[in-house]
């Protein structure tokens, strides 16, 4: 099974070799995600789903929490820049990017060590979406002001 089974081994090995295989699958995930957005030849393919699917997997196979939430921040980090590098996409496309950010800050509003580690990459995201359209930005920030944290620090 395991040799049979990509998902199985990747399971297995972070498991019972620990945090190297870990961030191994960390890297592998993020440069897949990157590839669909931003390939190193060529124009990215924006097989949202695909990226999706590796986050996914990171999460089965390692149970990292941490490290998931990068992967789906870095989801959405990659499709604000591909929208302003290249232009408004479609209502899908935003509408997977805003679920994407609201899962992140769902996680980020139950952990505040989440928040703190993520903190100046959620402004950053919130701070490169002003020009672009479909009801985007207000949506990303109704999610960061949702973060109880957010909020915290605004009133300090």
């Amino acid at each position: 099974m395991f040799k049979a089974n990509k998902e199985v081994q990747n399971y297995l090995s972070s498991k019972f070799l620990g945090d190297e295989v870990i961030e191994v699958l960390f890297q592998h995930a993020r440069n897949k995600i990157e590839n669909e957005f931003f390939p190193e030849r060529g124009l990215g393919k924006l097989r949202l789903a695909e990226a999706k699917k590796e986050i996914t997997a990171f999460k089965k196979a390692t149970n990292d929490e941490k490290r998931t939430v990068d992967l789906m921040l870095f989801y959405v980090e990659l499709g604000v820049k591909f929208t302003n590098s290249y232009g408004d996409i479609n209502e899908g496309f935003y509408s997977s990017m805003v679920k994407m950010f609201d899962h992140v800050a769902m996680e980020c509003d139950r952990d505040e060590e989440l928040y703190k580690a993520f903190s100046t990459r959620l402004r950053k995201v919130i701070a490169n979406v002003d020009l672009i359209g479909w009801g985007f930005q207000e949506a990303l920030v109704k999610s960061y002001y949702m973060i109880e944290w957010v909020n915290d620090e605004d009133g300090d």
